[in-house]
């Protein structure tokens, strides 16, 4: 993978990428793929854990009326071949905080939440935000 991945707008009316992966975190999402099948992310709020964007398998996490999808990845395999369709979710009440930022899903050295599929590789999913500047009118 050369570069970032984008993901497609899921929010209505929205025609532009709110989530981003980093190459590092796609890579990684590609060999949980391959280990636990299709994945799914959710960013809840909340301190330590809680704040890191955890990776689960597709539907293991239940979300509901609390959610919004942020964004639908298209999760390349790194052979120019689509593995599947990735989501991520976020808590709404998250969301009212972070509306006004981009997020980049990526990955660094070390142990975060146990629930997190990452956790066993001895590396942790983050998230990296700046600021969306929206077009005038």
């Amino acid at each position: 993978m050369d570069g970032v991945i984008e993901s497609n707008p899921a929010i209505e009316g929205e025609d532009f990428s709110r989530v981003a992966l980093a190459p590092a975190a796609g890579e990684l999402l590609a060999k949980l793929w391959a280990r636990n099948g299709p994945l799914m992310f959710h960013q809840s709020g909340g301190c330590c854990d809680g704040s890191s964007p955890m990776c689960f398998e597709a539907g293991e996490f239940k979300t509901g009326d609390a959610d919004i999808l942020l964004g639908r990845f298209a999760l390349p395999d790194g052979e120019g071949a689509v593995l599947g369709e990735l989501d991520f979710w976020m808590s709404k009440e998250q969301f009212a905080y972070w509306k006004h930022t981009k997020l980049t899903i990526d990955v660094v050295d070390g142990r975060g939440s146990g629930f997190s599929l990452e956790a066993p590789e001895g590396k942790r999913f983050l998230i990296r935000s700046e600021i969306i500047e929206f077009p005038a009118g």
